[in-house]
């Protein structure tokens, strides 16, 4: 059994959220929401936890996670604009960070183990968790292996605004075939819709959809890195365009070096993309605190 690791991507910028939504306290006792994927790996068997962050945000995290000293052992890695391969430099103006496979690529000198991949701004549930430490702790080191917990469509909306979803396609076997990036995908009239370049497609609902929430073994980390390479090679120099996990991952698949494993057992997402989204994000959490799903304090629990 291996131990594994939980790694946060919280570089991003947060510019819909207005603001650095990866450290908003909208749990009851001022906890974020990665806080309580905290309290779930802990529990779930995680052996440590790595934060991918802005350098400049390092001290406002490691105020925040003092609270968490001596129960999980906690570190960060910075998602540097110029942390690129070689013969690549960021071009004039770029502020933006490179995407989420460059943010996991930020953390690999951290990652001798099994890991875990979630987003600093989503909430992903217990049950995610447990099948994570599950599938992680019975994975081999080699050859790469990549699991991904979906979730169904119709839990990941907004009600005020588009949102951008990777559909899942999986085979009988419970493998990936391939991830469908579709954009703007909203309630219109009651019909669900989403948009793959110019064209609309209509949704049902039910699709299964990434929400970075994946299970890695080291072994996938240079095939991301080969992946991030192949992408700098055609968009290094743009000054918004991003590398997505997802877009990473369907290219290992593609290349039939790697399968992806679609894993069973996720309960309800939910997280804060448009400022709108926290009041709702708010009420959820404190009725999961109602219900003795979470404890009214997790920095006091046990």
């Amino acid at each position: 059994m291996s131990s594994w690791t939980l790694v946060v991507l919280a570089a991003g910028v947060g510019s819909r959220y207005g603001g650095t939504k990866q450290l908003d306290t909208v749990g009851p006792a001022g906890e974020t929401l990665s806080d309580y994927a905290l309290y779930d790996a802990v529990r779930c068997g995680a052996a440590a936890a790595v934060f991918v962050i802005r350098p400049d945000l390092e001290p406002l995290f490691r105020a925040h996670h003092a609270r968490w000293q001596g129960r999980i052992p906690m570190g960060y890695a910075h998602q540097r604009l110029d942390a690129l391969p070689p013969g690549f430099l960021p071009p004039p103006g770029r502020t933006r960070p490179w995407g989420t496979t460059h943010a996991v690529l930020a953390a690999a000198d951290r990652l001798h183990d099994p890991f875990a991949v979630i987003n600093a701004d989503d909430f992903y549930g217990r049950d995610a968790l447990v099948t994570l430490g599950k599938f992680l702790s019975g994975a081999p080191l080699l050859p790469a292996v990549i699991g991904l917990v979906p979730y169904p469509l119709r839990d990941t909306l907004s009600t005020h605004g588009g949102v951008s979803r990777g559909i899942l396609e999986v085979d009988a076997a419970g493998e990936l075939v391939r991830i469908a990036e579709l954009t703007d995908i909203a309630d219109r009239g009651g019909q669900l819709t989403g948009r793959r370049g110019e064209t609309e497609v209509a949704l049902r609902g039910d699709e299964p959809v990434s929400m970075n929430c994946w299970g890695f073994t080291p072994a996938a980390l240079p095939l991301l890195a080969a992946q991030f390479t192949r992408f700098l090679e055609g968009n290094g120099e743009s000054n918004t365009a991003e590398c997505p996990l997802p877009d990473s991952v369907q290219a290992v698949v593609e290349t039939g070096t790697v399968s992806v494993r679609v894993l069973a057992g996720a309960e309800h997402w939910f997280g804060v993309t448009h400022p709108a989204d926290r009041p709702a994000v708010v009420e959820q959490l404190r009725r999961l605190t109602a219900a003795r799903h979470y404890p009214a304090g997790l920095f006091d629990a046990d």
